[in-house]
């Protein structure tokens, strides 16, 4: 490169980000010195890794380990490693810039926050540890050198919106990363990170569990006044997932936790198991506390991490987690693969799918345990997860059953609280064939809906479901616990026990006669916009509303489609009026009086219209709609 030193700006989000966290006080700085051993683990774990499969990589791993090096009288602490290092493109692209997807949205979350602990917690999520060295440190300095290449980088800042890249000469291989701390009587009250007692600690309590040794020289002075230097390894380099379960306390359960998932809190589950027999591996997998910002975007990072033999392999292994459990974080350590297999061939190999299989039955096994003894939890868990988890019921036909276990949605039954499918069951009432729901855009506009009306009066319970992936996973799934699953909104729906049915079998057999010509009229008049008209069982207040067959796709459904560029045929719908409302019986005398044409297909039409927004629905032309009620109106006055 020509120009072997600039001066970059900061991108503009990185800069604001930087502002918050130098000028924000927070309850915990230590997590700066975790985050930067932890990306010098990674860095090992990397190189490791290239050197195994690279046979032709000219990178020294005789002796691979992260150093930290405190000097009190300058001020300045560095944690230094030996691994993979970094190329200057590199540098300009991981530091100079925040590569993860949602970064607006962190910002705008940490602004609302007033509370510490809360924007510690934002920030872990989106892995910026980097950038936590700012908190404690005026000035930051970085110099790497990638493994097989011969130019070094240097990087320095001050965190003030510009940074300074130079090109090297004679940089060891790895990265090192040098702190000018700030001075121990600022008004942020800072601990005295070059002190040998402190950084001992936080290693202890952060990073015991990392897998390559974590050295430090320390100074002892003896009685006769003279000092000797050792060099010390502060961790116990254990493999957390390695011990047995019984020998591993819940505290390293969440740092480990924390260093495979960048978060700032404890995870909400901890599962840890061990597979024997034809195909060997360890896992130690968390469920978090609270979702990420990328949980529902396209580039977030899934998959958890996965070892051979103790050999670091990668990171997001997706083959070994479904799209539908991507929040899950840890660790896979199988002992039978090659270690230079690839993300291809992890997806079709045999063992990979049998493990996946066994990781996915226990991470439902274990929430569907939380469902029976600790609904505390449970309702956490759902909150945070629910609406991923639901995409396993479209995504995973062999766990269906066991996800529709876990599965809990709003109902009518209680206002605040969610129901499983399990308990609206046992609720049902004595003959209830069906369950009963309805899909739609919020609580509010299906409670007010005209297709509960029969419902609310009869007491039958209807589950309320409101999420994209619901009107797929109905469709899909169709029953549950041998009970149907039953659109309100679908087909015909008669709530009338076989009594009530022989009492009213009169009226209905003469209402169909007294209505016959109107709804054979309205469906002609409407053919354009339904395929027919007919009396309803389901309405008690309203005038009409619009219903599928039992098979069509929903208008919602269809927009959803639309939406991913998936032409799909519109449906007509059926339009069912209330013969005992007084704007219906009002046309059927309108009509036998031979009152104007015109006035009753105006009356058509808006009955029509308001059927349709009465479920929230858009109306092709709303000018004309407004105009025709308007003049109806007047007309009364």
């Amino acid at each position: 490169m020509s120009n072997r030193i600039e001066t970059l700006e900061f991108q503009a989000e990185t800069r604001q980000l930087l502002q918050l966290m130098v000028h924000s006080i927070y309850s915990n700085k230590d997590i700066f010195l975790r985050e930067l051993i932890s990306n010098a683990s990674d860095a090992l774990d990397k190189l490791r890794l290239e050197s195994l499969i690279d046979k032709e990589l000219q990178a020294d791993t005789s002796d691979l380990h992260v150093t930290i090096e405190a000097d009190k009288e300058q001020r300045t602490l560095t944690v230094r490693d030996n691994g993979i290092g970094m190329s200057r493109e590199d540098v300009v692209a991981l530091i100079g810039t925040i590569a993860k997807s949602g970064t607006a949205e962190l910002l705008q979350k940490m602004k609302e926050s007033k509370d510490a602990a809360a924007s510690q917690e934002l920030i872990g999520q989106f892995g910026v540890g980097f950038y936590s060295t700012f908190m404690v440190a005026d000035r930051v300095t970085l110099l790497t050198r990638r493994a097989g290449q011969e130019e070094g980088t240097r990087w320095e800042s001050t965190g003030e919106g510009t940074y300074v890249v130079e090109t090297v000469d004679d940089v060891p291989q790895g990265t090192s990363v040098t702190l000018y701390l700030k001075p121990e009587d600022t008004e942020d009250q800072l601990f005295d990170y070059a002190a040998e007692w402190k950084i001992k600690e936080i290693v202890k309590r952060y990073s015991d569990f990392i897998a390559w040794p974590i050295r430090m020289t320390t100074e002892r002075t003896d009685e006769a006044g003279a000092t000797t230097y050792d060099v010390q390894t502060l961790n116990s380099m254990k493999a957390l997932w390695a011990r047995p379960r019984s020998e591993v306390e819940p505290a390293e359960y969440n740092e480990f936790y924390k260093h495979v998932s960048h978060d700032w809190s404890d995870p909400l589950e901890t599962i840890h198991m061990k597979a024997e027999g034809t195909f060997e591996y360890e896992a130690l997998l968390f469920i978090p506390n609270h979702a990420p910002f990328d949980l529902f975007m396209r580039e977030g990072k899934r998959g958890v991490q996965l070892y051979v033999k103790r050999v670091f392999i990668m990171d997001d292994c997706e083959a070994l987690m479904p799209n539908y459990l991507r929040f899950v974080k840890g660790v896979v350590d199988a002992h039978d693969l090659s270690l230079n297999i690839s993300r291809e061939i992890l997806q079709q190999d045999r063992q990979i799918q049998a493990v996946r299989r066994r990781l996915v039955k226990k991470v439902l096994g274990t929430v569907k345990e939380m469902l029976a003894d600790q609904p505390e939890r449970y309702r956490t868990f759902w909150n945070e997860f629910g609406r991923a988890v639901k995409e396993g019921l479209v995504e995973d036909r062999d766990n269906q059953e066991l996800i529709l276990d876990i599965v809990s949605v709003d109902s009518t039954h209680d206002a605040d609280q969610p129901s499983t499918l399990r308990q609206y069951v046992e609720r049902m009432k004595d003959g209830q064939k069906d369950i009963y729901y309805m899909t739609g855009e919020s609580r509010g506009m299906i409670e007010n809906s005209p297709h509960m009306e029969a419902f609310r009066a009869k007491g039958y319970e209807v589950l309320i479901l409101t999420d994209p992936v619901d009107e797929v996973w109905v469709e899909q799934v169709g029953a549950f616990d041998g009970k149907p699953l039953q659109s309100i909104a679908k087909g015909q729906i008669d709530l009338d026990s076989e009594d009530e049915k022989a009492d009213t079998e009169p009226e209905r057999e003469q209402a169909k006669k007294d209505f016959a010509e109107l709804l054979s009229w309205l469906t002609g008049k409407l053919s354009a916009e339904v395929k027919e008209v007919r009396l309803s069982s389901r309405l008690t207040t309203s005038p009409a509303c619009l219903v599928g067959d039992a098979q069509d796709m929903t208008p919602t459904l269809e927009k959803l489609y639309r939406a991913m560029g998936q032409e799909v045929p519109h449906v007509k719908r059926i339009l069912e009026i209330n013969p005992t409302h007084p704007l219906v019986t009002g046309m059927r005398k309108a009509q036998e009086q031979g009152t104007d044409e015109e006035v009753l297909s105006e009356t058509a039409e808006l009955l029509y219209a308001m059927a349709l927004l009465a479920e929230g629905g858009e109306l092709k032309d709303p000018s004309r709609f407004t105009r025709l009620l308007a003049d109806r109106l007047a007309r009364t006055l």
